[in-house]
């Protein structure tokens, strides 16, 4: 059975987040991850299930493992970074309207890390997202360098805590990489 008009009502919330979260299936560069939060694991298995068989363009499309505090789940929509990128999330979007029986100009659009609203348009779209891996990689680096800082910053929390037992301080252990915390860390502000 598919999702029929108004299925989702009041069970997403009302954002959008891009490129907030790392591809699982690529390099950053080469793939967008666009992101809701959704009321419940059967109403997010759905969106989910929607949008996989729903567009050609869709790379790949999951919900997060575990269920956030207030009990909403992450889905984590992946595409390819092309310049149809505004144009395929847009269309996407105006199928999840139908679903949701919200308007598009009642959602916030927030991009990476940041805390600004942006207006739900192709054209807003376009100026902020890099359209493509040449534009993402001039703008943010290449993807390699963001892993080899990870590395590091694990390598001197795992001095430290050794460190720490040596000297008797109580060691505190950091939680684990997985979609949950990772959901955590960035509502923390921390990438």
């Amino acid at each position: 059975m598919g999702l029929e008009a108004g299925n989702l009502k009041r069970l997403i919330h009302p954002e959008l987040h891009i490129d907030e979260f790392k591809s699982k299936l690529g390099d950053d560069k080469d793939i967008c991850v666009v992101s809701f939060k959704v009321l419940g694991k059967d109403p997010a298995l759905d969106l989910v299930n929607f949008v996989e068989k729903g567009y050609s363009w869709i790379v790949d499309a999951d919900v997060s493992s575990g269920e956030m505090e207030d009990g909403d789940y992450i889905v984590f929509v992946e595409m390819e970074r092309t310049p149809q990128l505004p144009e395929n999330i847009m269309a996407m979007m105006a199928d999840i309207m139908r679903l949701t029986e919200q308007e598009l100009s009642d959602w916030r659009i927030r991009y990476r890390s940041g805390t600004s609203d942006h207006e739900a348009t192709e054209e807003s779209l376009a100026a902020m997202i890099p359209l493509n891996p040449e534009d993402y990689t001039a703008k943010y680096g290449d993807d390699e360098s963001e892993d080899d800082t990870e590395t590091d910053q694990e390598d001197i929390s795992e001095s430290l805590n050794k460190l720490r037992a040596v000297s008797g301080v109580t060691v505190t252990h950091t939680a684990p990489k997985n979609d949950f915390t990772e959901a955590l860390r960035i509502a923390a502000g921390i990438r």
